[in-house]
């Protein structure tokens, strides 16, 4: 049966025929005037019902009482149509009617008006009921999608061609294209901005993205069509205007931290340092956060209003709670750097624009005076570049250097472990430095000396450079008020030597401790206004495998001094480099 529907509100073309002028003349077979309304005969002289009629160019239709209808949506076989005011057929037309079954409320899912368009025949476009796939049509160089009555379809389209409402509507499996507001339709293509809701899902399958960003139940984020309309979704890095980006399974582009090929975990177990004996001194879990290996996985993608992926630079972020709990709670930002392919730097000394820069095990880059330990292949071969630990000034008891004495104490410990010292600046670059360099240690500053080449680069120099002797690039010298002070160089092995500073009455310690004294009753008589004397035997020092090296307030090893009298009025007398006698006058 033929159908045809009144429409209580119409936005309409403007009327395309003045039906009085064009219907006058009409005699008994055709168009006639009756009660107000025009009525059409056939050659029968009967009205004619559920057909279409023709006048000029238009065609007209008449309802089941032979009545021309007009504002009105007209159905006839599985089509539909729409007649104006005039009663005219529109073609080539959008017509936006009234919405019988919208009743006012906030419901989103039911539309004020339904959009619908009229081709050149004046047919509505519409998806054929046995359609199981979207299918698109093209009006005006946009695409559009009807259901099978001709209603235009907006918001979230699924892959089977209907409309998806309610809050995950925009989650996998659900809208596969997005077709704007009631008013729009238009398929979208590029990026989009669209509202969603969101009541607590995270992505962990293709991107755990940071929980702060999308903590919130309403959310505004963007969303990337691509040509075909198809969302975008399962991405870890795909290239939009030389911009990488990423897309959680459900097509919302990923923001801030993101972690790929590893579950996302709070496990903050304590790092568990060794003794510096051990060969091992760092060991952790590797389901723990603060393992290098995990930190690898993470990659960030700016904020939730950019998202293009941090890919080779730099970045300054407080870290996700997922990659250091404790440093996000503490709401704390540090500098990262991702590498070609966006993953953060983890445990590496790296080369960036010809400058290098050490990375913790977090992915932190690291300022300032660092021990740092490489890690060391199954040949016993060392890295100079993958770090298996970084010491600060803070470290445990026995690794403490935040002072003068407890870098001193600490030193030779941590050179015996494979620890090499670096210095990454003050903080405002954090590049590594080499050669000479004023570092500040518990507010004084000290001279050290980097190495300018070699396989470690950058370490901190220990032994002898011109005249002058470094312990992890520690300049030995006097303080200003000792006036001299000695180094002991203790050559254990081939492979293990240290240094120490001593004071003049650590130095009377250490030689009289060791038995290093020589016979007092062979000190010239003429010398025999001294109040105490020392001889060093040094015979017995190098039979120790040890030297005795005197210096002054700038570091500079002294030779041939008859009379080095230090802060103490205590006298050194040389022969050579050697220190034969330490002596107080009467």
């Amino acid at each position: 049966m033929k159908k045809q529907t009144k429409l209580v509100a119409v936005l309409s073309t403007a009327a395309l025929l003045a039906v009085g002028a064009s219907m006058s003349s009409f005699a008994a077979q055709g168009w006639q005037e009756e009660n107000g309304t025009w009525v059409y005969y056939d050659k029968s002289g009967d009205h004619v019902t559920e057909k279409w009629a023709k006048s000029g160019d238009n065609w007209f239709y008449l309802n089941e009482d032979g009545e021309m209808t007009t504002d009105a949506i007209v159905e006839d076989e599985d089509n539909y149509y729409y007649v104006n005011e005039s009663g005219a057929m529109v073609t080539n037309k959008w017509v936006s009617v009234e919405n019988e079954e919208y009743d006012g409320g906030s419901d989103d899912d039911e539309p004020l008006n339904h959009w619908y368009y009229f081709g050149a025949n004046g047919k509505a476009y519409k998806s054929s009921s046995s359609n199981t796939t979207a299918s698109f049509k093209t009006i005006n160089g946009k695409k559009y999608i009807f259901d099978d009555e001709g209603k235009m379809l907006f918001g979230w389209i699924g892959k089977d061609g209907e409309r998806k409402t309610g809050d995950d509507a925009w989650q996998k499996d659900n809208g596969e294209y997005y077709c704007g507001d009631e008013n729009d339709g238009a398929q979208a293509s590029g990026w989009v901005q669209i509202e969603i809701e969101d009541d607590g899902y995270n992505s962990d399958s293709t991107g755990h993205s940071s929980k702060n960003v999308y903590d919130d139940e309403n959310q505004t984020r963007w969303f990337y069509f691509k040509s075909n309309g198809k969302k975008m979704a399962g991405e870890k890095g795909k290239t939009i205007n030389g911009k990488k980006y990423g897309f959680d399974e459900h097509g919302r582009m990923n923001a801030e931290w993101v972690i790929y090929d590893a579950d996302p975990t709070t496990d903050t177990t304590d790092v568990k340092r060794a003794t510096l004996a051990d060969a091992s001194v760092l060991g952790i879990s590797t389901a723990s956060q603060g393992d290098a290996e995990y930190s690898h996985n993470w990659r960030y993608y700016g904020s939730p209003e950019d998202g293009a992926r941090v890919t080779k630079g730099w970045f300054k972020v407080v870290p996700d709670e997922n990659l250091q709990l404790k440093k996000y709670n503490d709401d704390e930002d540090f500098w990262y750097y991702s590498d070609k392919d966006g993953k953060l730097v983890a445990s590496e000394l790296k080369t960036i624009n010809g400058k290098k820069y050490a990375f913790d095990e977090y992915g932190r880059m690291k300022s300032g005076l660092k021990f740092i330990r490489f890690e060391v292949s199954e040949s016993g071969r060392v890295s100079s570049t993958k770090i298996s630990a970084i010491l600060d000034d803070d470290s445990i008891d026995d690794t403490k250097f935040d002072t003068e004495e407890n870098f001193l104490n600490s030193a030779n410990d941590l050179n015996e472990a494979g620890y090499y010292a670096y210095y990454f600046g003050d903080g405002n670059d954090g590049s590594m430095k080499t050669n000479k360099q004023n570092v500040s240690i518990d507010g004084e500053s000290f001279r050290f000396m980097f190495n300018k080449s070699g396989s470690f680069k950058g370490s901190g120099k220990t032994g002898e450079s011109d005249d002058k002797y470094y312990l992890s690039g520690m300049l030995l010298k006097a303080d200003k008020d000792d006036k001299y002070s000695v180094i002991k160089i203790n050559k254990k092995d081939a492979d293990a030597v240290t240094y120490e500073l001593l004071d003049t009455d650590e130095f009377i310690d250490d030689i009289t401790k060791n038995e290093f004294l020589g016979d007092a009753d062979t000190i010239d008589k003429k010398k025999s206004d001294w109040s105490e004397a020392w001889k060093i035997d040094n015979d017995k020092v190098k039979a120790g495998k040890i030297e005795y090296k005197l210096v002054n307030t700038s570091g500079t090893v002294q030779k041939k001094k008859t009379k080095a009298k230090d802060g103490n009025d205590r006298c050194y007398v040389q022969s050579g480099s050697n220190i034969d006698y330490i002596y107080v006058e009467d």
